[in-house]
């Protein structure tokens, strides 16, 4: 017989939607917020709000902003002639922890997941094919995920670009296979980086 009354139910609720958060990892939540001081509790709250309500996705390469360009895109010390794609703006926070990338980013937002019903066209490959034949682009390198879905998209998007003549090259596996790229630490992104090898 569950005694939990609805709203602290629907605080659960919503809380183990996030990813990471189980129901016991979510309810502990929810009683630390109920039981916090009133302004801890509005000032979390004002905080998603005005994250979704302010944050945008870059005009150019798809990360997360809060102007028309992202820092990245913005920035004109960094090569525009060298691509790094990713699936989530996550990764690029990721990539950029290294200090070792000084190219552009491309976001996709997903990849290609036939078993999901995520095909090329749900995610932001037509955006990439635009900015590599409009630029000077010399090299992309694929950083999505180690896992079935991000090499389908990898060699997907290595045999849109290949005939155009740019150079496509994989990270190393020193990220390990079925893991996240958020997950992973500086060192590793950096070796990947460093042993990323043409496809």
């Amino acid at each position: 017989m569950n005694h939990i009354i609805e709203p602290v139910s629907r605080l659960i609720n919503q809380l183990s939607r996030l990813p990471g958060i189980g129901s016991k990892t979510a309810q502990r939540l929810a009683y630390y917020i109920i039981s916090s001081e009133d302004n801890q509790a509005t000032d979390l709250a004002d905080a998603i709000y005005y994250a979704k309500e302010h944050i945008r996705f870059c005009c150019v390469c798809g990360n997360i902003t809060d102007s028309e360009v992202c820092y990245v895109c913005a920035d004109d010390s960094r090569n525009k002639q060298l691509y790094c794609v990713v699936k989530d703006a996550k990764d690029v926070l990721a990539m950029e922890r290294t200090r070792e990338f000084n190219g552009v980013y491309h976001v996709l937002g997903g990849t290609i997941s036939p078993m999901e019903g995520i095909g090329p066209d749900d995610i932001r490959i037509k955006e990439l094919l635009e900015r590599t034949t409009k630029g000077d682009v010399k090299e992309v390198v694929m950083a999505t995920n180690p896992d079935v879905e991000g090499e389908a998209t990898a060699v997907y998007i290595s045999r849109l670009l290949k005939p155009l003549g740019i150079k496509v090259t994989r990270i190393a596996n020193g990220v390990p296979v079925g893991s996240d790229l958020e997950y992973a630490d500086e060192m590793t992104l950096t070796k990947a980086l460093e042993g990323r090898r043409e496809m």
